[in-house]
């Protein structure tokens, strides 16, 4: 549904460039492990796996920043540094709070799967307030991402048993 939406021809360049693509991937594979993973904390309150993910990540990336970017030598504006206050409250920590929660709610699937209607929000945002038109390969791409998004997400009802009744 995706490759229709955004249209078959952005897999004509397959292979060109070869990193940024085996980035995608692992991020992606990442992203699918890290929701199974975070199952293991269904019972816990989401602000501990939420505060052991910024930790760990801070673990990991403040050495290497001080290495990489040397930040005493950088001058950023007071505006640069209140968008980065910003994105590590809301965008960074309150999100992942939410996100524990959900998978606490939710489950890995269900949690997960509503990544897969952020092409097609996109796509029909751009079509109602951009103008922007759509092909019909791009209506059946989202038609289908709704429908296995659907198929992830609702409980399958259980054979001979009455709604209501179990």
């Amino acid at each position: 549904g995706i490759c229709l939406i955004i249209g078959t021809e952005a897999l004509g360049g397959l292979g060109r460039q070869m990193w940024a693509q085996l980035a995608i991937v692992i991020a992606t594979v990442s992203y699918a492990g890290a929701a199974i993973f975070g199952r293991g904390f269904k019972g816990s309150d989401p602000m501990i796996p939420a505060a052991g993910s910024m930790l760990c990540g801070a673990v990991m990336l403040v050495p290497l920043s001080l290495i990489v970017d040397r930040p005493w030598t950088l001058a950023p504006s007071a505006a640069s540094i209140l968008a980065l206050l910003g994105l590590s409250v809301f965008s960074t920590a309150l999100a992942f709070v939410i996100y524990f929660r959900l998978i606490h709610t939710l489950g890995s699937v269900g949690t997960t799967s509503q990544a897969y209607l952020r092409v097609p929000i996109g796509v029909g945002i751009g079509a109602v307030f951009l103008g922007e038109s759509l092909g019909p390969a791009a209506w059946v791409g989202m038609g289908f991402v709704v429908a296995g998004v659907a198929a992830m997400t609702i409980p399958a009802r259980r054979a001979g048993v009455i709604p209501g009744q179990a």
